[in-house]
Order: structure tokens, then sequence, then C-alpha cells
């Protein structure tokens, strides 16, 4: 221990301190340059002065699991698909199970147009200046169809249904005037109870398209009402019960018959 307080050798002792105290120095220097490369080095790492937050690259993301269906089980609203459109003209079901969409006349003149649960739809009229040609009664096949009996109440329905039996379109009259419908009394002679052309309050044409190779059907409704010609005074009083014959004559056609009931009380 004498030897570190009081250095034995040739040179003076003041030259050792001299020396021991640079070693001490180079020691304490070392220890501090050790300690600043560190603490520097550390923060670099941590933290770039240089970018402001939040400008360093996003961290990855990962997806969740796919959907397995759309996010809207229901389109939009709108209209239901369950709605068809192009079911009909708005003509409304008779108790017969007939449409009876109407020409514009009432029932005491027994004109009207509508389709049948037998077959065929209601024809489209069009105007008296239609470019259609008219048809001819070779391209058409007219039939007539009724119930076989009717209830008390309840008013006859009589379908004239024309068929087009060639490859263009063609239009037919179906006025009162025109396609012209009778009742008769069976059994009773050739005395008539009733007829379309017998003073109706709308005598004007009712023109229908009938496409090619399709089939109308146009409706006559009568009111059991008895009529007479040229406008004279009726007999009083509505049919009563009885079977009754009905034909109808149109478009050049021979004349169609058919038979039906009206049911007593």
């Amino acid at each position: 221990m004498g030897s570190l307080r009081n250095p034995i050798g040739p040179l003076p002792s003041s030259i050792y301190w001299r020396r021991r105290a640079v070693a001490v120095m180079l020691i304490v220097l070392l220890a501090f340059l050790i300690a600043w490369v560190v603490t520097s080095g550390g923060g670099k790492g941590n933290m770039d002065d240089s970018r402001p937050n939040g400008s360093g690259p996003a961290h990855s993301i990962t997806p969740g699991p796919a959907s397995s269906g759309p996010a809207i089980s229901q389109q939009p609203g709108g209209r239901d698909d369950s709605d068809d459109s192009g079911g009909g003209s708005g003509a409304d079901a008779g108790s017969d199970g007939t449409a009876d969409g109407g020409s514009g006349t009432d029932a005491g003149s027994g004109s009207g147009s509508g389709s049948a649960s037998g077959g065929g739809s209601e024809g489209q009229q069009v105007p008296a200046g239609s470019s259609i040609p008219d048809c001819t009664s070779s391209a058409l096949q007219l039939t007539l169809r009724t119930k076989l009996n009717y209830s008390p109440g309840e008013n006859p329905k009589f379908e004239l249904v024309a068929k087009n039996t060639s490859s263009t379109a063609c239009k037919a009259d179906f006025g009162p005037k025109s396609a012209v419908v009778t009742i008769t009394e069976a059994g009773g002679g050739d005395d008539e109870v009733w007829s379309s052309k017998d003073c109706p309050r709308n005598a004007g044409s009712v023109l229908l398209e009938v496409p090619a190779g399709a089939t109308i059907v146009h409706t006559v409704e009568w009111d059991r009402r008895k009529s007479a010609p040229q406008c004279a005074t009726p007999p009083a009083g509505a049919a009563g019960a009885g079977t009754y014959l009905v034909e109808a004559n149109a478009l050049g056609e021979p004349v169609q018959r058919a038979s039906f009931v009206l049911a007593k009380d």
C-alpha cells in the first residue's frame, strides 16, 4: 500500500502522480464516451425526430372473415314482383267468371268487351282512322258462348269469340249495330225479347284489333229488360223465368246460336 501512496522509482514522485492522473482521466473520458454512444444510439432507435407523428408506415391490418351474404337481404323499394301489371285492362270480373270491361255503353244497350274464362283475351279498341286493315270474313272464326243457367237477379252475359286465322292483324266492328245479339223465348215463335240494335244509347262503332293468330272476346250483357225496334216503347217489365235463345250475327259470319235458362225466384 505504501508504494501506491509513495511511488518508488528512479524518477521523481511527481512524475508518477501525473501519469496516474492522466490514466484516471483517460478511463473517465472513455467511460463517458461509451455512455454517450449507448444513450444516443438507443434514442435514435426509438424515435425519429425528423418525421412528424403519424407519418411512419402504417401497420398491416389482417382482414376479418369474408361476409357470407349481401348486407341487404331485400331489394330497395319498388313494385312487388308478384304484381301482374299486364294481366288485364282494368276489367272487373263478372258473377259468371267473365270480365266485363265495358265499351262505354250502359247495361241497357248490352254492349261491352272483356275476357272470358273459356279462353281469349280482351280486344284492344282502336280509333276509326287506324291503319290496321279491316278483318275479312274468311280471316275470322266467330263463336258464341254463354252460361246455361242464370240465378234470379243475375244479368246474362254473352261472349262473342273471334279468332284471327290469318297472318296479319286486322280490326273488326263489335258495336251494337254491327255485332247484333238477339234474344227470343224458346218455343215462343220469332218474337224478339231484346236486341242490341234496338235503340242503344251508344250506337257507334266499337273497333277492336284482332292480332294475327290470336283470339279476342267481346262480352255483351243483358239487363233483362225488353226492347223494341226503332226506339219504340218496349213492353213493360223484365223478362221472366224460362228458357231463351240467343243469336249473334257479326262480321258477315253465319248466325251463332245458344240457349240459356233464367231460373225462378
